[in-house]
């Protein structure tokens, strides 16, 4: 995949507004939460500037993810500026590195956005990577928005409301891989997965979907990140008499792989990968993936957003949480208009109000027309309707199941919807 450009700070752009459309599939909630506080003297006014700072992979094991997330903040600054007047702010974008869970880089990167005193960070993409960092913005009061963090953890994480996602829990992810796997006939299950946060909770998740559906997980083995041997692995997986293997890794499939399928003969099509691997950019001789499949949450960037995307990064060959990147960074910015405050503490009390409950709108310039009018409004954005809950989880959602060719690239099967909501 070909990464974007390195070292860029404080981007901005001068272009005319475009009117992005909403994707075909929604996210939609049932559970019911207070409205959003009204700004008191308590909140401390902002300082004029709309500031957005990322933690984002240029580096590490999911590098993968870094360029469709960058260019959906990118695009999302870049419709925001050019609303222009609209927007009573001005917009700053600044990029740090995330790095993995092997390096302090995101805590470096954390550190610095503090210090840069921005609204809303970004980020990270790994769960496991947002855990060395989530504490630095707590205490700085910092809003964090993570696009592809799906640790079922973060749920409950003492984060003084601080943390939002806009991708939804494993649970959900969870629950559709393991009905796939057996409902494709698989009856004994293995699983390789990451001994991380990300790992832990998508393992669980799918053990017990798979259990639930009358299947058996026949070994369930970890691995650290930055491994590049897996003989040890795929032994024991295939010993324990495993008819299909779940995949739950990073970039260490481009190992993996190779030892199951081509050293020892496994069947492609009984391997199952998840988001943290779904990638069109492995180097794998012709039909080695031919016939896995993978799950990936949220909705699938629409050929017109992917359009938008690239005259960002004309590079772009995955879209992986574009979608979801984009709508974080336009949802922080719907609710600081809302606030009439760019301060964190106003964009806080008004995430949840903006994402729900109120009339629907689809684009930045039209939510901001209807808050100019002082109408309380619901955006539904690319990756679906955005409805927080209290806990700043979408409450409901598609997976996309997609599978690979000869070629080594996947296409969209079918999306499982899934609730979260009681």
């Amino acid at each position: 995949m070909s990464a974007f450009s390195k070292g860029t700070r404080g981007f901005s752009t001068g272009a005319k507004f475009l009117a992005l459309g909403a994707g075909a599939l929604l996210l939609a909630s049932c559970a019911s939460t207070p409205e959003a506080e009204e700004p008191s003297a308590e909140i401390p006014e902002g300082d004029g500037v709309f500031s957005v700072g990322t933690i984002l992979p240029e580096t590490g094991n999911l590098a993968f993810l870094g360029p469709p997330e960058i260019a959906g903040v990118k695009l999302a600054v870049q419709e925001i500026e050019e609303a222009g007047d609209a927007f009573p702010f001005e917009t700053k974008l600044t990029e740090r590195d995330s790095g993995d869970a092997t390096t302090d880089i995101a805590t470096t990167s954390a550190s610095e956005l503090v210090q840069e005193k921005v609204d809303v960070v970004i980020g990270a993409a790994s769960s496991g990577v947002s855990k060395t960092f989530i504490d630095q913005l707590v205490d700085a009061n910092i809003i964090q928005i993570s696009p592809a963090n799906t640790a079922p953890e973060f749920t409950d994480y003492d984060d003084n409301g601080i943390y939002w996602r806009t991708a939804p829990s494993d649970v959900l992810q969870g629950r559709v891989l393991g009905n796939l796997m057996v409902g494709d006939g698989n009856e004994n299950v293995g699983i390789i997965y990451i001994n991380d946060p990300y790992g832990e909770g998508l393992k669980d998740n799918a053990k017990a979907a798979i259990e639930s559906a009358g299947g058996t997980v026949t070994s369930e083995v970890s691995y650290n990140a930055g491994d590049t041997v897996f003989t040890t692995q795929v032994d024991e997986i295939l010993g324990a008499g495993a008819d299909a293997v779940a995949v739950i890794a990073f970039e260490e499939t481009a190992s993996i792989v190779p030892e199951l399928v081509n050293t020892q003969g496994f069947d492609s099509s009984k391997v199952y990968f998840v988001d943290g691997n779904l990638s069109n950019d492995y180097s794998f001789p012709e039909g080695t993936l031919e016939g896995a499949k993978g799950t990936l949450p949220g909705n699938p960037a629409k050929d017109d957003f992917q359009a938008r995307l690239k005259e960002i990064d004309s590079g772009l060959s995955d879209f992986s949480y574009a979608p979801e990147s984009y709508d974080a960074v336009i949802v922080a910015a719907l609710a600081a208009a809302q606030a009439g405050n760019d301060d964190p503490e106003a964009i806080k009390q008004n995430l949840e109000s903006v994402s729900k409950e109120g009339e629907k709108c689809s684009t930045f310039a039209d939510c901001l027309e209807l808050i100019e009018a002082g109408t309380d409004i619901d955006y539904e954005g690319v990756s679906g309707p955005i409805t927080f809950d209290e806990n700043g989880d979408p409450t409901e959602a598609y997976i996309g199941i997609y599978q690979y060719g000869a070629d080594n690239t996947y296409t969209l099967l079918n999306a499982e919807f899934g609730s979260l909501a009681g």
